[in-house]
């Protein structure tokens, strides 16, 4: 029997966008180990968009900005599952609109930052609603983050304080959940990553490089490392871990004073 005990167990995983995403890692590592996995994507375009590698699994569809679709994730959910519960959910959503480029964080327009709030930290409060009448009493919950909310990182614009909700909405819905059940929260909160979702920030590439030197071995977080952290969350064998934020980055959060960095800022010759 593998470590992490998932065979036989059922999993939806939301906000899928393609190959090279975190979601499909896990999803492709769940479905190794023996798992069902239920899909929820966005639109009946990204379905079709899809559909070559995702063919024979069920999939439902669910756009986070319409709360009527939401209700119906989990009517269909439950009529689904029937007897069956849920072992397990991977939350990955997040959206920003940058279509203006890149503006000083006091200039953010509310319109823009309400609708990152809303599909990228609220949607795991109600997705997290909806699922609960099907979710196993052990289940496990799983959002992804990033590993900096408290760095000012000026292309990121304002989706750090909004990831940051999303961390702190992990510790409130795992106290919440507690008062009539054992499901767990947690969040895996990454360094930076070369996907496609990133490569819409504006200046991102530059950052990733630097983070890259940043980190102890010099060589940038691999999605496959993140996807395999929340498989482990996802799964029992990690049962003791409840409303935390794990960082996951190489160690980049704890090498400022690199002494070639340092070196490189300073125009010091090594």
């Amino acid at each position: 029997m593998s470590f992490l005990g998932l065979e036989g167990n059922v999993f939806l995983v939301v906000g899928m966008a393609n190959r090279k995403s975190v979601a499909w890692a896990v999803a492709k590592t769940l479905e190794e180990e023996g798992a069902t996995v239920l899909y929820s994507l966005r639109s009946q375009k990204r379905k079709d968009e899809l559909g070559t590698f995702l063919e024979g699994r069920k999939i439902f569809i669910c756009d986070f900005e319409n709360e009527p679709e939401i209700e119906k994730l989990g009517r269909d959910l439950n009529e689904f599952l029937g007897d069956r519960k849920l072992n397990g959910v991977l939350h990955s959503i997040a959206f920003a609109n940058y279509s203006e480029g890149l503006k000083p964080f006091h200039q953010t327009k509310r319109k823009d930052f309400l609708q990152a709030m809303q599909i990228s930290s609220f949607s795991l409060i109600e997705l997290s609603r909806v699922c609960k009448a099907c979710l196993d009493d052990s289940a496990s919950v799983v959002t992804i983050g990033i590993s900096s909310t408290e760095v000012t990182a000026e292309n990121y614009g304002y989706m750090a304080p909004i990831k940051s909700s999303l961390e702190t909405s992990v510790r409130y819905l795992a106290k919440s959940f507690s008062k009539d059940s054992k499901v767990r929260f947690n969040s895996v909160n990454a360094g930076p990553l070369k996907t496609s979702a990133s490569a819409g920030i504006p200046g991102y590439l530059v950052n990733y490089l630097y983070a890259e030197k940043l980190t102890f071995r010099k060589k940038a977080l691999s999605t496959s490392e993140v996807s395999n952290l929340a498989t482990f969350l996802l799964s029992p064998s990690s049962s003791g871990i409840n409303g935390q934020g794990i960082t996951i980055d190489a160690g980049m959060g704890l090498n400022y004073f690199d002494q070639n960095i340092v070196n490189s800022a300073m125009k010091i010759d090594e």
